[in-house]
């Protein structure tokens, strides 16, 4: 029975189907409103399990009257879980005899949280990787089973790099229900040194601080990529920015250098490129989404947009109306 939401819940759906494992059913949340015309429509997980013809369970939430009934008739040996969203009650926490195992992507005790990729991009981690643990009262505290590491590429956003630890973790996850099928396998209880946490990354906390390094800068992007999507503020109202790439100020050509690298959040506009001073490095824009039109290249939007010598990115906007933040989707 696999609990999950999300994309990255499938690989682990495709190989559960493929093993010889037998998936009595899927639980998931229920049908959420999405587009702009608002419909409800279901999850990712849930709506491969339909296409599977599999049992899916929509409780509003785990302690809903009638769901443990409803689990305990498909009698599950095991309950896998991938970003499943809610939290588990102990009314169903003991029905599966092998507990919920749960795959979290990052190597435990490490980033523990709801947002454990985009917390390893923005502390600038080397290597992470994925764990099997069985769930328990305390968040991402239960013992573990296995674990597998990814190393971090320089590039990789946390769409990037969550994409390949639900791969990998998919076939982390049929071992361990493989080795709990044959008895081969013992949960370990995790350290008590090395405990980090990795709470959800809201849209404030995605905001661009020009004033920090270009080094930093770079992963607060990357780790915003593609939620909740790195910002930054020009004109008044609120500019969405994909990767950017770290530049030398000898690469950027054009009069504006002549005094020197630009300040923080100072606007340099070349024939092709558009660069930004931080506090120590300058960066060069990718895409960039201004609120009410769709993505373009810094320079496609430079050329709208035309910013003076010494116009910085940062400034605080006036207040925004609701179509500038949350609104603005896409």
């Amino acid at each position: 029975m696999l609990a999950g939401t999300p994309e990255v819940a499938l690989p682990t759906l495709e190989a559960l189907v493929a093993s010889t494992h037998d998936v009595v059913g899927v639980v998931t949340r229920p049908d959420a409103p999405a587009g702009r015309g608002r419909r409800l429509v279901a999850s990712p997980l849930g709506s491969a399990a339909e296409a599977l013809g599999l049992p899916v369970l929509t409780p509003r939430h785990p302690r809903d009257p009638g769901f443990a009934e409803d689990l305990a008739a498909l009698r599950p040996d095991c309950c896998p879980v991938v970003a499943y969203g809610a939290m588990l009650p102990e009314s169903v926490l003991g029905i599966p005899p092998h507990g919920w195992v749960n795959l979290h992507f990052s190597c435990l005790p490490a980033w523990r949280g709801a947002a454990p990729v985009q917390h390893a991009l923005l502390a600038g981690d080397e290597v992470t990787g994925a764990t099997t643990f069985r769930i328990v009262r305390a968040l991402d505290a239960g013992p573990t089973f296995g674990v597998m590491t990814e190393r971090v590429r320089p590039r990789d956003t946390t769409g990037d790099l969550l994409a390949r630890l639900a791969e990998g973790g998919a076939g982390l996850m049929v071992a361990t229900l493989d080795g709990l099928e044959e008895g081969s396998i013992a949960a370990r209880e995790q350290p008590a040194e090395g405990i980090t946490t990795a709470p959800k990354v809201e849209v404030a906390h995605a905001e661009v601080d020009w004033t920090d390094p270009a080094v930093g800068v770079d992963r607060v992007v990357r780790a915003c990529t593609p939620a909740p999507g790195a910002w930054t503020t020009w004109a008044g109202g609120r500019l969405k920015l994909e990767p950017v790439e770290l530049e030398t100020t000898t690469e950027i050509q054009g009069a504006a250098l002549q005094g020197g690298p630009p300040a923080p959040g100072e606007v340099v506009v070349g024939r092709h490129d558009v660069h930004v001073g931080t506090a120590r490095g300058v960066l060069r824009l990718g895409r960039v989404k201004p609120v009410g039109k769709g993505w373009m290249l810094a320079a496609d939007w430079a050329r709208g947009a035309r910013p003076a010598c010494g116009d910085r990115l940062g400034v605080p906007a006036v207040a925004a109306g609701p179509g500038d933040a949350e609104g603005d989707r896409g």
